[in-house]
């Protein structure tokens, strides 16, 4: 789920009134996208919309809303912001952001889309600006639709009673299933940690696995399974493999099981370019399509960093791994009917 609305929720539900600051628009260069999403208290603020400057700003404005707001407690405020000399920095575009101000009362609608997107369905928020703002609204996208998109509708100026921000907020977790408990294995878990995706860790060794309390990865869970192929075919389509195992035979038995469901988003194996041409050869030996065995990402990691050290090539194949989940959004958007 959004981190940020899960440590919402925390927050209101101990009673803390705070302010969900969310980049409404980004015109040029901007240091971060639309729908990016920052929370405001007395005493904290929890994300980034981006650092420096506009950030410091950001809280300056969202605390005097918290203030305002024990006056009119459903405050929401737009404003915009060049990023130019005045804030100190060179981006050069502008942003405007959105302000509200949330308490308890909002926890409904909270826990209603944290609920879908613990279910992986995507959601439209609407939040309305002006003197008397509607309350939050939670709709369904339009079919097909189940990427992030935010859109503000202006209207005639932010203090128009027709502002209106729109965004399709969609489940941000990308799915892992991580085969091999060695070293490099312990090291891409602790990256894997830091981003959001859920990761299943397999390998057959149960003590192979280090103790989970060291690893500090809410995201994981851990499989010592004797059939380790099992989790490829329980896996959900779209899912991200990674096969770095301690035997040439396994990984090879793997490979062979994930392209022919060919239904995959990634799939990555440690190993060098003579073992590459070797699992070419006999995969192909099994029948196995040529153009499937081409999307096999081997040697696994980005290109131009040779360093074998576990902590290296877990920075690596992370990197590669989110290229692809880019890639592979960008492939959704460009699908979408416009």
């Amino acid at each position: 789920m959004q981190a940020w609305l899960t440590d919402l929720q925390h927050l209101l539900a101990h009673g803390d009134a705070a302010v969900l600051v969310t980049v409404a628009r980004a015109e040029g260069s901007a240091p971060r996208e639309a729908g990016t999403k920052m929370i405001v208290t007395r005493e904290a603020a929890r994300h980034t919309i981006g650092g420096g400057h506009l950030e410091w700003k950001a809280i300056e404005t969202a605390r005097q809303v918290l203030r305002d707001g024990m006056r009119a407690p459903q405050m929401r405020r737009l404003e915009r912001f060049a990023l130019g000399p005045s804030l100190g920095q060179c981006c050069g575009g502008a942003v405007i952001l959105a302000f509200e101000r949330l308490d308890v009362g909002d926890l409904g609608w909270i826990a209603s889309l944290a609920k879908r997107l613990a279910a992986g369905l995507a959601t439209v928020r609407s939040v309305s600006f002006g003197p008397a703002p509607d309350p939050v609204m939670l709709s369904e996208p339009e079919p097909g639709v189940d990427t992030a998109d935010c859109l503000l509708w202006d209207g005639a100026g932010f203090d128009d009673s027709s502002a209106l921000l729109t965004e399709t907020i969609a489940p941000a977790e990308f799915p892992v299933v991580l085969f091999g408990a060695d070293h490099v294995g312990a090291a891409l878990v602790r990256v894997l940690a830091t981003l959001p995706c859920t990761v299943r860790w397999v390998d057959e060794r149960d003590a192979q696995f280090p103790p989970p309390e060291t690893l500090h990865a809410p995201n994981l869970t851990i499989d010592a399974n004797d059939a380790p192929d099992e989790a490829i075919d329980q896996a959900a389509p779209n899912t991200y493999f990674v096969v770095m195992t301690h035997n040439h035979a396994l990984d090879l038995e793997l490979a062979e099981r994930i392209l022919r469901r060919g239904d995959f988003a990634f799939f990555g194996m440690i190993g060098s370019h003579s073992k590459r041409k070797q699992f070419e050869h006999r995969l192909a030996a099994r029948g196995i399509d040529p153009a499937q065995i081409a999307r096999m990402k081997c040697p696994l990691g980005v290109d131009g960093i040779v360093d074998k050290a576990p902590e290296v090539i877990a920075i690596s194949a992370a990197a590669q791994l989110l290229q692809a989940v880019e890639a592979n959004a960008g492939a959704r958007r460009a699908s979408q009917p416009v």
